[in-house]
């Protein structure tokens, strides 16, 4: 497997490092084929309820795609490689899996692109974050145009996008792109924490609830809300659901299977 993206487990919880700090992280279409692979890995390994993304180095989380090979696309080329980024960042959010992004330093373009695949972002006091893709002439091609929109509004997400400025973390916790900002140091501590507790829970419920939340979200009201009712009903036909309420009632931790 390659070593530009690394995969370590801790227990239940994974951590995915894309790994090419002497570029700051930039994706090109090599880094994104580890970065699929991984992520297939990932899909099959029942043993793990929560995964971190984060970026080698003290300066980037993924400063961006890679604009040497970029440089020199022609136009079916460029149509291939945004297919390739919008696959790999596809299969990342289709994971049944929560996963956060632990953004430590610059995430730019792609990189900000592939934070917002995930689940949510928590980020280090001194992340920045942006699409400035205008400034190279094109557009944000793995995503941005239409996660950023669904993450912090459209009015937000077009003032970003057209303008190509790079915000910081504080800023970006100010308008919902971020759910926390932490001290520098204390970054990966925390998001490992909160992994753990996530792990904690019942796998089965978190599953369902990525799913539900995630196929809800461009429904109408009624329509969302009639698919949870189906996701909650379903989680009673789980050992999980029984041993939860099991659990709880004896004053005493739940021991979830996954079953």
């Amino acid at each position: 497997m390659s070593a530009l993206v690394t995969l370590a487990r801790d227990g239940a919880v994974a951590t995915l490092t894309v790994n090419r700090p002497e570029k700051l992280n930039a994706l090109d279409r090599e880094v994104l084929a580890a970065l699929g692979a991984r992520v297939a890995e990932l899909a099959a390994d029942p043993s793990i309820a929560c995964a971190i993304l984060t970026g080698a180095g003290e300066k980037a989380f993924v400063a961006g795609a890679d604009i040497g090979e970029m440089q020199a696309l022609d136009v079916a080329g460029a149509r291939a490689f945004a297919q390739a980024g919008h696959a790999t960042l596809a299969a990342l959010e289709a994971l049944p899996i929560p996963v956060i992004a632990a953004v430590n330093g610059f995430a730019l373009g792609g990189g900000c692109e592939l934070a917002l695949a995930c689940d949510f972002i928590h980020a280090s006091e001194r992340a920045r974050f942006g699409q400035p893709e205008v400034k190279l002439g094109v557009i944000p091609g793995f995503g941005g145009t239409q996660r950023l929109a669904r993450r912090v509004g459209i009015a937000r997400a077009r003032e970003l996008v057209y303008s190509g400025a790079m915000i910081g973390a504080e800023e970006a916790l100010r308008i919902g792109l971020v759910n926390a900002v932490h001290p520098a140091a204390e970054l990966a501590r925390a998001v490992a924490e909160l992994a753990r507790t996530i792990a904690s829970m019942g796998p089965r419920a978190v599953a369902k609830a990525k799913e539900v939340l995630r196929e809800g979200e461009g429904l109408r009201l009624a329509d969302a809300n009639a698919l949870e009712v189906e996701g909650f009903a379903a989680c009673f036909a789980t050992a999980d659901q029984k041993e939860g309420m099991s659990a709880f009632l004896e004053k005493r931790a739940a021991r979830f299977t996954g079953a």
